[in-house]
């Protein structure tokens, strides 16, 4: 806060946020009235030092790297010295100029920080402390003022060490990715920097070698480890065709990839990106803890003030004793531990799903995923594996299964739903040539359409082709058939004459049915699925992972209709897809859940939460780690405000002084930091 309203201030500055995870701040500003050296001026002059987030960063000095225990360490050593010097007898004067050094020693970083904080009226820790320690001085308590700095800097020592944990196992994503590439030029190999490689390079992958860029394989068979990216712990068979990720590990094979994209905008590029926008972006019990804080301390300062000036004036009590309380009060009263406890597990909560491949857009949508009630699935490609195949043909009279397949194929070939990918591939082992059809057009959730051979080609479900005027009862009885067992029929028809139909089969996930499990023991209630097929085989698929309400044959905006419904029911609601087709009903849930986002722009722009991979334990994952982080989250506010509660009932009946006072304080604050840290260490499901 105190950074955001003192860059803010700088004439030209439009905008400032920082991103206390990842500590890194984002300035919008006009050129023409600000310089980026005057942002940096005022950013100094608060007292924090700043670095250019784009520019990699060089060796850290020693020095720099632990100035806040070396000003520790040098505060430790006169607060002993004193100490050993009042036990040996030595004049008053001796251990009295030694805790005044370990103060200055240890508070002139809490100073400068402390400066920054009156300049932008804003009245942080560091300032508390400095006053407290200031003022235990004024009163002749020097011992106690050097305890304050000591305890408090030793404090704020072990909350930057634990809390850059948590920065490290972010920037550790970005170090997955190689900083070098090999360019194949010129019938040679060239060793050239990541960063330079462009679309349409081709790159060489020695075996045991980082693959550095996002591609697809031209030669080559290899395992790949996908971990980084999907969270799959199992290597990847790779073979010619296939798409590989940067920052993924090549196995036993040499590979030679084609570049799809620059390294900036490679899926581990913006798996980072999106990680740290996610930090940044505060969850609604981070900005009640903050709303919280803005109205309690100045209250607490208030209260101190009067408990330690006005009160002893008007009833002529003590003023040592009871300037000492205030001091104390102030202290303990000062809500660290519960602003800090919030953002430490949001951020470690996220850190650690982008590391088993879930990628989640903020704080809000991880708190959301934990306290959802019920959770939609698509069924095509999100419970079943999402490649179909086609196992049966059914031909009108007069038409032949060459034909059906050959009309079929040319419609399909335009488009990208699974579906067209089982009907061409059941061409392609037949032997039949695919011709594409003109004047192409896809209606989503229903079909499509093409002109082959100067004839209207229609391809979808019986609805569509209904629609067309098509009769479709002369293959009825069989198609029932199909459907009873678990099969959807894609009905093929011709300048409004049906010539047939074909079966899609989906099989099931097989870790569908445990991932579902896993989520009912969790304490999700419901489980619905929305799909555009038919009924009956979307209840063959239903039945098996025991999901008992189903809509089916659903538009997109069908969907959408049903999600809303929903969330009437439940309050709140998960919708998993694919992020493209599903995107209207994946916006309009509680939190929209993106399977199979790897590679995929669409899919990471639309959902709150992505799983790069496609197995539905990680959403159970996701969901256990979000439970998880509230239960963290509330356990740390339990305890800030109980700590709170008992240092300053202790001061009422001064049974604390005002070294034990920081020590309670920092204690706590370095406590919920360490909880809330444990989610990074949350186990995968396995």
């Amino acid at each position: 806060m105190k950074l955001e309203k003192g860059v803010q201030r700088v004439p030209g500055v439009l905008s400032a946020q920082v991103n206390f995870a990842a500590a890194r701040m984002w300035v919008e500003y006009e050129p023409d009235a600000a310089a980026l050296t005057d942002v940096v001026r005022q950013i100094e002059t608060l007292g924090y030092g700043v670095e250019d987030g784009n520019v990699p960063a060089g060796p850290v000095p020693f020095w720099v790297r632990y100035r806040n225990f070396l000003a520790t360490g040098s505060s430790g050593l006169f607060l002993l010295l004193g100490f050993l010097a009042a036990w040996l007898g030595a004049p008053e004067i001796v251990p009295t100029l030694l805790y005044a050094t370990a103060i200055l020693s240890g508070g002139y970083p809490l100073a400068r920080t402390a400066v920054g904080a009156l300049r932008t009226f804003t009245f942080d820790t560091d300032f508390l402390m400095l006053v407290a320690a200031l003022g235990a001085a004024l009163i002749g308590e020097w011992i106690e003022g050097a305890m304050v700095i000591f305890l408090f800097s030793l404090g704020n020592s072990l909350e930057s060490m634990t809390v850059e944990k948590t920065r490290a196992s972010i920037r550790g994503l970005m170090e997955m990715a190689p900083q070098t590439a090999t360019l194949i030029k010129d019938g040679g190999d060239v060793e050239i920097p990541v960063e330079q490689i462009r679309p349409g390079d081709e790159v060489r992958v020695k075996p045991g070698g980082k693959v550095p860029v996002d591609g697809v394989v031209l030669t080559g068979t290899s395992s790949v480890e996908e971990a980084a990216i999907t969270g799959e712990p199992l290597p990847v068979e790779k073979d010619e065709g296939d798409s590989v990720y940067a920052g993924t590990l090549n196995g036993d094979g040499s590979l030679v990839v084609r570049s799809l994209r620059p390294f900036e905008e490679t899926t581990l590029s913006k798996i980072v990106h999106l990680v740290e926008e996610a930090q940044a972006q505060k969850a609604p019990s981070q900005r009640f803890t903050e709303r919280f804080g803005r109205i309690y301390t100045p209250s607490v300062i208030a209260a101190a003030l009067v408990t330690g000036i006005a009160w002893p004036l008007m009833f002529n009590l003590p003023f040592a004793e009871w300037f000492h309380r205030a001091l104390t009060f102030l202290v303990v009263a000062c809500p660290c531990a519960l602003v800090i406890s919030t953002p430490v597990a949001v951020a470690a909560a996220i850190g650690r799903a982008a590391r088993q491949g879930v990628l989640s857009k903020g704080g809000a949508a991880m708190e959301a995923l934990g306290s959802v009630r019920c959770i939609a699935f698509d069924k095509t490609g999100t419970l079943t594996a999402g490649k179909p195949a086609i196992t049966g043909l059914m031909t009108a009279a007069g038409v032949t299964e060459g034909e059906l397949l050959s009309a079929a194929a040319a419609v399909e070939v335009h488009s990208q739903h699974p579906i067209a990918r089982a009907v061409l591939n059941a061409a392609e082992q037949r032997g039949i040539g695919v011709k594409p059809s003109e004047s192409f057009a896809s209606i989503p959730g229903r079909g499509a359409e093409g002109l082959v051979n100067g004839r209207t080609v229609f391809a979808g479900n019986r609805a569509y082709l209904e629609g067309q005027g098509i009769a479709l009862d002369s293959l009825g009885p069989q198609v029932a058939a199909w459907l009873s067992q678990g099969k959807t029929p894609v009905w093929v028809g011709r300048d409004g004459q049906l010539m047939g139909a074909l079966a899609v089969e989906d099989t099931i996930r097989e870790v569908s049915r445990d991932a579902l499990e896993r989520l009912r023991r969790m304490g999700v209630e419901q489980f619905v699925m929305l799909t555009g097929d038919d009924e009956r085989a979307a209840r063959a698929v239903a039945k098996e992972l025991g999901i008992t309400e189903i809509r089916a044959n659903l538009l997109p905006e069908e969907k959408v209709e049903a999600v809303r419904e929903l969330l009437k029911r439940y309050g709140r609601v998960a919708m998993v897809g694919d992020g493209v087709n599903d995107a209207p009903a994946l916006a309009l849930a509680t939190v929209g859940v993106a399977m199979g986002a790897a590679g995929s722009d669409v899919s990471l722009e639309t959902a709150d939460v992505a799983l790069m991979g496609d197995d539905l334990h990680h959403l159970a994952f996701a969901v256990g780690l979000s439970r998880k982080m509230l239960a963290v989250i509330r356990q740390n506010l339990a305890f800030s405000f109980f700590v709170v509660a008992v240092l300053v009932g202790s001061i009422l009946f001064n049974r604390i002084g005002l070294a034990v006072g920081v020590l309670g304080h920092e204690g706590s604050a370095l406590l919920v930091i360490l909880n809330g840290m444990r989610l990074l260490k949350e186990k995968a499901a396995a």
